[in-house]
């Protein structure tokens, strides 16, 4: 699971899809931000967004099963981006929590808009980075890893191609979505779950698997429906998404706000983590009003 201490100490809720393990910080009745990650990424990318936000919000990082999880999900399981939305809403309310803020990255904003088109009764932000979520879904990395998992051994040799650093900066891994390389300790939080488990590897084949634009069509043309605050976060840099894609989505929102943040490639979190958390801040703090005290949580 992820490693950083800045996340808050280990915890672990036992769902009907499995048990996922998460980190929390932060005052036990502070308003809540729940932070998703991205493919082959585990709470470890906001250990440089949370501490700037813990000490007014309760932050919970949860490790999502997308790769970098170390806890492998109960068979059969979906991982359908309608599925992951289900599997945080029913996250949500293990720990009993309501009208949250949910924060994603990357692959994972395709849950995002599920959660928040199919699960709205307890989410009442969202703040989105980067993605390739509308009608382009899967992005064109994703469309390759998915039909080349057909293949026996595919995950496997993925995985062992990604012990070699040189690997890791090639466009179809993780060359695009940083400007900098990834921090090395963060780097073997990311894969060594991977690495060392089939039963992980069996997980990132159905995710992979998974991976369906009409899911993310029918949520875009029902993204209206989410009437809470929604932050937008673009990067400026970018040489996938462009800018027009990241204006076009608050206009789909009817409480949107947009935000762009320079010297940065769509991996906000790992290239200018400081200053997305001060733009979070900025939103959360403008929408405060809108959120009532939270009980602690309370893990079965």
């Amino acid at each position: 699971m992820s490693r950083s201490a800045a996340l808050g100490p280990e915890a672990e809720v036992r769902l009907r899809q499995g048990r996922i393990r998460y980190r929390a910080t932060g005052p036990a009745d502070g308003p809540v931000l729940v932070f998703t990650h991205p493919f082959l990424f585990n709470g470890d990318m906001w250990r440089n967004v949370v501490p700037a936000l813990s000490g007014r919000y309760r932050c919970i990082s949860p490790d999502w099963p997308m790769g970098s999880h170390e806890i492998p999900l109960t068979r059969p399981t979906d991982l359908s981006p309608p599925a992951l939305a289900r599997l945080s809403a029913d996250f949500l309310e293990a720990l009993g929590l309501e009208r949250v803020t949910l924060v994603g990255n990357d692959s994972a904003i395709a849950a995002v808009q599920c959660a928040a088109v199919l699960h709205p009764e307890r989410i009442a932000r969202i703040v989105v980075t980067p993605y390739e979520a509308l009608e382009r879904y899967p992005p064109a990395p994703f469309r390759v890893l998915r039909a080349g998992v057909r293949l026996p051994g595919a995950v496997w040799l993925m995985m062992q191609a990604l012990r070699i650093p040189a690997m890791r900066r090639l466009p179809l891994t993780f060359g695009r979505y940083t400007r900098r390389p990834i921090e090395p300790a963060a780097m073997r939080s990311y894969l060594a779950p991977a690495l060392g488990s089939r039963e992980i590897r069996r997980d990132i084949r159905t995710w992979l698997r998974s991976l369906d634009p009409e899911w993310t069509a029918r949520t875009v043309r029902r993204l209206s429906e989410f009437t809470g605050p929604a932050l937008v976060v673009w990067a400026a840099d970018d040489p996938v998404l462009s800018a027009e894609r990241g204006r076009r989505l608050p206009r789909l929102l009817p409480e949107a706000r947009h935000r762009t943040v320079a010297d940065s490639r769509a991996g906000i979190p790992e290239d200018q983590p400081t200053r997305l958390a001060e733009v979070i801040h900025g939103f959360l703090t403008e929408t405060d009003d809108l959120m009532p005290p939270q009980p602690p949580p309370q893990p079965r």
